[in-house]
């Protein structure tokens, strides 16, 4: 299984597996021309994928997937929940398949998890890829810590995991109280102490690299959030970011 990111954080995400014959979109947050652009520095033609797959209604999510699907011609999957909440601005699209959040996908032999999230999305979802014997993590826009995401993470061979936000960095910074709230609550994000302690977790199993994800431009910096995750797991653990501004490194499973 190969992957990278094309991009991540609020300002649009989107990332690409490829699992044998099988090559899947995540999301689609960014404009088709850039997405179309970063896919062939990696030698990869946006054409080629099987699918575009969503997570959450959220607009960094979901801006663009109307044009990936006219322009590239991928069909859309996402739950009824999230194509209710934003069909008005895909339009016009002919091909959206839906699924029920929790649900598994086939695309020939992969197979994709999908896990409900209680983040304050509609019917929002984290997913793990299954391929020959390996599971690739997409977590990102989760809420909290949640049960079936710790399950999820025993398993996964490499993850892709959100590190939102410095605390320090949020709490100063400037934004208004109410949306410090909601970053910090039930249905937001997981700031960088809250992923390093899900990783720490898994010291020890096969863990063969993460991804930091899904950073905040505002409330977070790389080598802040790096620096939190190596104090937690050490320097055992190949470390990645996800960046907000370019094409992401190209990751084996």
């Amino acid at each position: 299984m190969i992957t990278f990111s094309l991009q991540s954080g609020s300002n649009g995400n989107s990332i690409y597996v490829e699992a044998g014959d099988v090559r899947l979109l995540f999301d689609a947050g960014i404009s088709g021309r850039m997405a179309q652009r970063r896919m062939a520095s990696k030698g990869r033609d946006i054409r080629d994928c099987h699918a575009l797959i969503i997570s959450h209604n959220h607009s960094d999510h979901t801006r663009c997937a109307g044009i990936f699907q006219r322009k590239f011609g991928l069909p859309i999957y996402m739950t009824e929940g999230a194509y209710g909440a934003v069909h008005r601005y895909l339009e016009p699209v002919s091909d959206v398949r839906q699924f029920i959040a929790g649900n598994r996908l086939a695309f020939g032999d992969v197979t994709v998890h999908t896990i409900r999230t209680p983040h304050d999305g509609i019917d929002g979802v984290c997913f793990v890829v299954e391929h020959d014997g390996k599971k690739l993590g997409i977590f990102t826009d989760l809420g909290h810590p949640f049960a079936a995401l710790g399950d999820a993470l025993v398993e996964v061979d490499a993850m892709y995991l959100e590190s939102n936000y410095d605390p320090d960095m949020l709490r100063d910074g400037p934004y208004p109280e109410a949306l410090k709230r909601r970053i910090t609550g039930k249905g937001g994000h997981l700031s960088n102490e809250e992923s390093a302690e899900l990783v720490r977790r898994r010291i020890g199993s096969p863990l063969k690299w993460m991804a930091i994800a899904h950073l905040s431009q505002e409330n977070n910096r790389p080598d802040i959030a790096i620096d939190v995750h190596r104090r937690q797991i050490g320097t055992l653990l190949p470390l990645h970011v996800a960046s907000r501004d370019r094409v992401g490194d190209l990751l084996e499973v």
